[in-house]
């Protein structure tokens, strides 16, 4: 249950934070570290109400130090897992960059996932989102930096990940990327993934 909107909600649309032996407020996206959980809405917004109302002392049942760039930070860890997990899908040869190749993908099928780096320009953008699949979902919220990062070298601007092996997980921290910072991601293909890809 979220401790802002006080709703219960998938664990997919949440995130744990858990209090460090100092008592400071530390998210747990790995749902793995010890001790007493509380949870929050995978939104920004909620984050930052949680910080500003004292909310994670309540749900501790301790005063709780929250460090005023708590959703700043947490912000910057989810698009982390997110770049991190395509990496790992480029060095397992399951994600491929740049446009030709990435169409090439695309026309050779299935993809599950299309990145397009943020402000990529709109007619090779379209060209490569019209080959798409049903079940391809389509990132266009990433910076050039992520996918620099993810692929090892620069400029990367468009990306195509197979469907299988790392897709699922990706596509799960995308969304919950985008869920938090308020993005467009429709995916009518996700399927749940376990906390244990959480990583």
């Amino acid at each position: 249950m979220c401790i802002v909107t006080r709703k219960v909600m998938d664990e997919a649309e949440l995130v744990r934070f858990v209090r460090s032996p100092d008592g400071e407020v530390v998210p747990d996206l790995a749902r793995k570290l010890p001790g007493r959980g509380v949870w929050v809405a995978v939104e920004r917004a909620k984050v930052a109400e949680a910080a500003a109302k004292g909310l994670f002392s309540r749900g501790f049942k301790a005063q709780s130090k929250t460090d005023p760039g708590l959703a700043d930070r947490l912000g910057l860890q989810l698009r982390r897992q997110a770049v991190s997990t395509l990496s790992l899908a480029r060095k397992a040869g399951e994600a491929v960059s740049g446009f030709t190749k990435v169409e090439e993908a695309l026309r050779k099928g299935p993809v599950r996932l299309l990145l397009q780096a943020e402000g990529t320009s709109e007619d090779g953008g379209r060209k490569l989102t019209r080959l798409a699949g049903p079940r391809t979902a389509i990132c266009g919220f990433l910076q050039c930096a992520d996918l620099d990062l993810a692929f090892g070298r620069a400029n990367v601007v468009h990306a195509a990940v197979a469907d299988g092996g790392l897709a699922e997980r990706l596509v799960f921290h995308v969304a919950r990327l985008a869920r938090y910072e308020g993005f467009e991601f429709p995916d009518s293909g996700t399927r749940a993934v376990g906390s244990e890809d959480e990583q």
